[in-house]
């Protein structure tokens, strides 16, 4: 197979020049001699070379002007620039290569040189295209590695929501429900200027947001009799159900020690851990009180309290939306956050439609 030849476009305003570059060039390269500057560009429309050769000294446009140019499109600013001239003083050559030349040559100009500066140019160029490649599909590579993982983890948290689901079978669709309110409060907290700072701080809400699913994780460490009992609990069996919260933050540390900075969860331990504490300091398991409450846990409150009421359960009966709005709305400085229940008041319509859904 051919190989292809490279493109070289030299730029000089003395025709002499022109010719002996030519001369010395095309033999190995596809050469364009160029008389000026303004002719460059418009050339580089039908042309794009491989180096470019630059004469400095040129009247109408300098090469300095030139390159200035050239580096301001996107199109032309990685074109190799090699300066050629008779400038012997440092300071030009320092002022070329600040502008962007990737090497300067002076002029009358050896014949063997010039071959062997633009043969290690055109290979230096080379390698890093081949770098650029070979960094294109280390990324694809790591996408897709990424993407497999993910949906290894989704699997297994997916099969981890069906177990807890499985296991309480009264509480049919409420983890996918609470995260529904969840974002409902989160997006209202968002919107507000005056509440809560603490998720501005959060990377990636969606993450915290999908922790809160294991909120009731630890109900598979309960017993059936009383996890499924249809009456009242007796105050031994309800101290033993408040336990799944404690079992909760168990398992997820279990869980944690294979992935130990994974953010998710440290929020998920949060919503399992303090979501049936109080405003008031009257919760469990650890009678937390006010803002040392995570929010995570006071979000959680509001959206488990809803749903428990709303819902049809083995110990309670269905109330209508309108009847735990104002439970809820009672229950505000005391069981809950005072300013979340203020802005659950404000989206509590968003809240019935995701029940009606």
């Amino acid at each position: 197979m051919k190989a292809i030849r490279k493109k070289i476009i030299m730029v000089d305003d003395n025709v002499i020049n022109l010719t002996l570059g030519k001369s010395i060039l095309s033999q190995q390269y596809d050469i364009f001699t160029v008389p000026s500057g303004e002719k460059l560009f418009k050339i580089l429309e039908a042309v794009k070379p491989d180096i470019l050769l630059l004469d400095i000294e040129m009247p109408e446009m300098s090469g300095y002007e030139v390159i200035k140019r050239l580096k301001a499109f996107k199109e032309t600013a990685n074109i190799p620039v090699i300066f050629l001239t008779i400038r012997k003083d440092n300071n030009s050559e320092l002022e070329g290569l600040n502008l962007g030349a990737v090497d300067y040559i002076t002029k009358p100009f050896s014949p063997a040189l010039l071959l062997k500066r633009i043969e290690i140019h055109l290979l230096v160029e080379s390698q890093k295209n081949s770098l650029k490649i070979y960094n294109k599909e280390l990324e694809t590579l790591v996408l897709k590695k990424t993407e497999t993982i993910l949906g290894m983890q989704n699997s297994m948290f997916n099969a981890v929501i069906d177990l807890v689901e499985f296991r309480d079978v009264s509480n049919k669709g409420h983890l996918k429900r609470t995260y529904q309110y969840l974002k409902i409060l989160v997006e209202a907290m968002q919107r507000s200027e005056t509440y809560y700072k603490e998720i501005a701080d959060w990377d990636d809400i969606e993450t915290v947001l999908k922790s809160s699913r294991l909120h009731d994780i630890g109900k598979i460490s309960i017993s059936n009799d009383i996890l499924l009992k249809a009456g009242k609990l007796t105050e031994e069996e309800f101290e033993e159900m408040k336990k799944h919260t404690v079992y909760g933050v168990k398992i997820i540390e279990k869980l944690e020690e294979d992935a130990p900075d994974y953010e998710f969860f440290k929020y998920a331990k949060l919503f399992a851990g303090t979501h049936h504490e109080r405003w008031d300091g009257k919760g469990y398991p650890y009678g937390l009180a006010r803002e040392a409450i995570p929010i995570q846990g006071r979000l959680m409150a509001v959206a488990d309290v809803y749903d428990a009421l709303v819902s049809k359960r083995l110990y309670n009966i269905r109330q209508s939306h309108q009847d735990v709005v104002q439970c809820i709305k009672d229950g505000q400085g005391t069981q809950f956050d005072p300013n979340l229940i203020e802005l659950f008041m404000s989206v509590s319509g968003d809240f019935e439609k995701v029940l009606k859904q």
